[in-house]
């Protein structure tokens, strides 16, 4: 039987969709793309789909994550709410903020601005730049008539033989352009040429132009990162942006983890939704409004480069990755080969070259192959470490001689995901925490100066480091303290209230649990652990590592001194660590503007060595000592 559910959305609108009895409101509102958010993809551990049902039938038991008073007042979760009628249900702004509220990458000021100015400099340097392979050719055609019935593309072919040698291939797309642009600029024109890698191939024409112009050629750097996806579109002609975005990936109603999107993909119909999630409801639509605020039209957009971590560059190709997490965890493709803007349907010009960074492992993809170049690392001869924060942790650790990578299981903790009170790095999630030692009253600072709405990653690592070093919590994570910001069950449970009801966004109490810290602790030992794992299978003490470029989401907010203090970074120097922004846009940024960077990161990938962590027989040993604050082994943070 068929029934209609209206969601009501934070913000006045509404959105009606058609819905069978016994289906959950998250499918319902995933079949409609509503993306609400769900990071444990429906399995109901997180309680981050939190709705209301407001008029109407529906089935659904209580939840811990929802008190019984609240429950009372409707208060559910979508994925674990089935219909049973018509109904209207309310949608908080809490769980629509990883899409409609995603903090904005910001090259315009700030951080990111000097740290990517400060790139763009060092790829001068290195002449790494002005090699898109694109050239503007002035051509000037004499004009046919009875006696010279020659075809438009011919009588081009025949002007253009004398000033380019060796093949010349016009696309489709320019051929239908051809004809007018010829007639309307008097039989001259600007041809844009783009020399093909393998010289014997010569050039292919992409698109005309009037001869009295002075066209831009844009290209497009593309991150697809797990949670979100950030793009840049640059002037390939000087190398400059001309509009930079992000979006929430749109997958993420599928689940904040790889591994819940992997298993979705083997579902009947389940690659195509996750392809369309990515493609059709964040990276296409973000083209086009980029495109839109430039001046410039999606179809001449001539050239796209994309970094991502290995799933997500297998479904932004359609490719099945259902491998990756079956032993022995093997990709359908290190390197994607040549591609065309035709090929992955983002609706840029159909003959665009695009170029995807290649991966290395199952969990170590083009992101941080174009992160190591973004770094430099692979140039120094000092041994350095790159360390990759986002939905998962990755880490590369060598020098110009060798680079060994990995990744750690560290869950969603960074991004919000497994904590009661974590939210992405949204308006109105805490960033920044301090708590006086005496009275423990929390000083917070807020995405967008409004009330606090949860603790983002680098929220998360202030409170939990601050809790320690105040003796709220112990080297286990256990509340060892009473007072008013303290609470316990009636299991003798603590808790830490990190703001009151009053104070909050959602009028709810904002706490931080002993659950919560323990998966945080989790998360912090699965990088220390994945570190001196690297290390030590290299037979390196800990005080080689002359620097440790610090990347991903939440690295521009992280207190390095706090992230050291409980055990997350190694005891170094706090001027060993440099912050280097979105390393993988900015890799796909110098891959899209030279050729010769991008023949760079595909040598980066061949090179670097892949350690499969889940295989290497310490790694559980230093997992476990990692697992309290700051180690079971204090030497390795004294006078941290």
């Amino acid at each position: 039987m068929e029934f209609n559910i209206t969601f009501n959305l934070d913000g006045g609108k509404n959105l009606t969709a058609p819905a069978q009895a016994g289906e959950t409101l998250l499918a319902v509102a995933r079949r409609v793309s509503l993306a609400i958010d769900a990071p444990c993809s429906g399995n109901g551990t997180c309680g981050k789909c939190r709705i209301k049902l407001l008029s109407g039938a529906a089935d659904s038991t209580e939840s811990r994550h929802i008190p019984p008073e609240e429950y009372a007042d409707g208060a559910r979760l979508a994925c674990s709410t089935k219909v049973a009628g018509d109904a209207v249900v309310y949608v908080p702004a809490t769980a629509l903020a990883y899409q409609n509220r995603m903090k904005v990458t910001d090259l315009g000021t700030g951080r990111e601005r000097e740290v990517f100015t400060s790139f763009q400099e060092e790829l001068r340097n290195l002449d790494l730049t002005g090699d898109a392979g694109l050239e503007l050719m002035p051509v000037r055609l004499g004009e046919p008539s009875l006696d010279d019935a020659m075809a438009d593309k011919e009588r081009l072919l025949i002007a253009l033989a004398g000033q380019i040698e060796g093949n010349i291939a016009v696309s489709l797309s320019a051929q239908r352009r051809l004809p007018r642009i010829l007639r309307e600029s008097g039989f001259s024109c600007l041809c844009l040429l783009r020399r093909e890698k393998d010289s014997s191939q010569g050039c292919r024409i992409l698109d005309f132009f009037p001869a009295d112009t002075e066209p831009v050629l844009p290209g497009l750097a593309i991150d697809i990162g797990t949670t979100s996806v950030s793009i840049l579109l640059v002037n390939l002609q000087t190398g400059e942006p001309l509009a930079v975005g992000n979006a929430g990936n749109g997958q993420i109603r599928y689940g904040a983890d790889v591994i819940n999107r992997i298993i979705e993909s083997v579902k009947p119909g389940g690659l195509d939704r996750l392809y369309r999630a990515v493609i059709d409801d964040c990276i296409a639509p973000l083209i086009r409004q980029l495109c839109e605020n430039a001046g410039v039209e999606p179809e001449r957009v001539y050239r796209a480069a994309v970094a991502g971590n290995t799933t997500m560059t297998h479904l932004f190709l359609k490719v099945p990755p259902e491998h990756l997490r079956l032993e022995p965890y093997v990709p359908a493709f290190f390197d994607a080969g040549d591609l065309r803007g035709g090929d992955v349907g983002i609706g840029i010009h159909p003959d665009a070259e695009v170029t995807i960074a290649p991966a290395v492992g199952s969990y170590v993809g083009g992101d941080i192959t174009a992160g190591a170049f973004s770094s430099m690392i692979f140039k120094k001869e000092s041994l350095s470490l790159l360390v990759d924060l986002g939905t998962n942790g990755e880490l590369v650790f060598g020098g110009s001689e060798f680079l060994m990578s990995c990744a750690c299981s560290a869950g969603p903790a960074f991004e919000g995901g497994d904590i009661s009170c974590g939210m992405r790095a949204t308006d109105g999630a805490v960033e920044a925490v301090t708590i006086d030692e005496e009275t423990m009253e929390p000083k917070l600072s807020i995405i967008g100066g409004q009330k606090p709405a949860g603790l983002c990653g680098s929220g998360l690592i202030d409170a939990i480091g601050e809790l320690f070093r105040c003796g709220v919590i112990n080297a286990k994570g256990k509340v060892s303290r009473e007072g008013k910001r303290v609470r316990r069950d009636e299991y003798g449970q603590g808790c830490y209230v990190v703001a009151f009801a009053e104070e909050s966004e959602s009028g709810r109490d904002i706490l931080l649990t002993e659950t919560d810290i323990d998966s945080f602790i989790r998360a912090k030992g699965a990088i220390f652990s994945a570190i001196r794992t690297m290390l030590t299978m290299l037979d390196f003490p800990m005080d080689a590592i002359e620097n440790v470029y610090v990347a991903g989401g939440i690295g521009s907010g992280i207190n390095i001194k706090q992230a050291i203090a409980i055990g997350m970074f190694p005891n170094l120097s706090l001027d060993q660590y440099h912050y280097i922004g979105n390393s993988s846009l900015s890799g796909a940024y110098a891959m899209l503007t030279s050729r010769k960077a991008a023949d760079m990161v595909a040598g980066i990938g061949k090179s670097m060595t892949y350690l499969e962590l889940s295989s290497h027989p310490s790694y559980m040993d230093e997992f476990v000592a990692a697992c309290f604050l700051p180690h079971t082994d204090a030497a390795l943070f004294a006078n941290g």
